[in-house]
């Protein structure tokens, strides 16, 4: 069996693979504290309340944006399984080819979501829209190129920055709300905060479209916590929720 952690601000996502297959997958906050001995043990718990033995896990995988995070996690890896993680990094030689970029400055979970996505959707140009603590907007052509990236606030983050900025706003449950013009705050916040993100979702999906892929339709993949939140809109062609786990554990059998 194989662990993949995909370590964002937010959350750790993390998920068990046997035999390819993703039996379960859960969320863990992420504590830039964290000891090695706090995650170890979080790990081993969560494998027994699944009733997977700890001593089943033969590799794990790991693909981080939060370096302060990253030694604890490889020591808990050490200690706990005896075994040394497979750390993506943007100089990982894997199935996607990355020339045209600065190769430090691209985000691990960026390079598993692509390498995924051009593994399920092969042929295919491909906008992956990643909906998380930031929103990650990714263009990889039909030839596995990963070809650039828009990146904007996240819903979450956007909220926050609201509340925190200004004197008579308030967090809100981020939702769709039932109309555009919101009669009191929270509908107001929330309107601003759904239409103002699925505005811009089109937007920058549209002319990467157009600046990359000149007329051919690219196949458009929504992953992330927040993907869920606009399905029923018909902006993406599908929603992989796993979509950054399978990267991982792609890019590690192909080590």
């Amino acid at each position: 069996m194989i662990v993949c952690l995909d370590v964002g601000n937010t959350h750790i996502f993390g998920g068990v693979f046997a035999d390819d297959k993703l039996i379960f997958s859960f969320r863990h906050v992420t504590d830039k504290g964290s000891t090695s001995d706090q995650i170890g043990v979080f790990l081993k718990n969560l494998l027994r309340e699944n009733n997977i033995a700890y001593n089943e896990i033969k590799q794990i995988g790991i693909s981080s944006v939060v370096p302060s995070v990253d030694y604890s996690l490889r020591a808990a890896c050490k200690k706990y399984f005896n075994i040394e993680p497979f750390i993506l990094r943007s100089e990982t030689k894997t199935a996607i080819s990355l020339k045209n970029l600065q190769h430090n400055e691209t985000g691990a979970d960026l390079i598993a979501g692509a390498i995924a996505a051009s593994h399920y959707y092969p042929n295919k140009n491909l906008i992956v829209i990643d909906l998380g603590t930031a929103s990650t907007i990714t263009a990889i052509a039909k030839n596995k190129e990963f070809l650039g990236v828009s990146i904007l606030s996240g819903l979450k983050i956007s909220m926050t920055s609201l509340s925190n900025n200004t004197a008579k706003l308030f967090p809100v449950e981020i939702q769709k709300p039932e109309k555009i013009t919101g009669r009191f705050t929270t509908e107001a916040l929330q309107s601003g905060l759904y239409y103002g993100h699925l505005g811009a979702i089109k937007e920058i999906t549209a002319r990467i479209a157009q600046e990359v892929f000149n007329t051919e339709k690219p196949l458009l993949i929504a992953t992330g916590g927040f993907a869920s939140l606009f399905a029923k809109e018909n902006i993406f062609d599908v929603i992989v929720p796993d979509l950054v786990l399978h990267g991982i554990r792609l890019a590690l059998q192909d080590q």
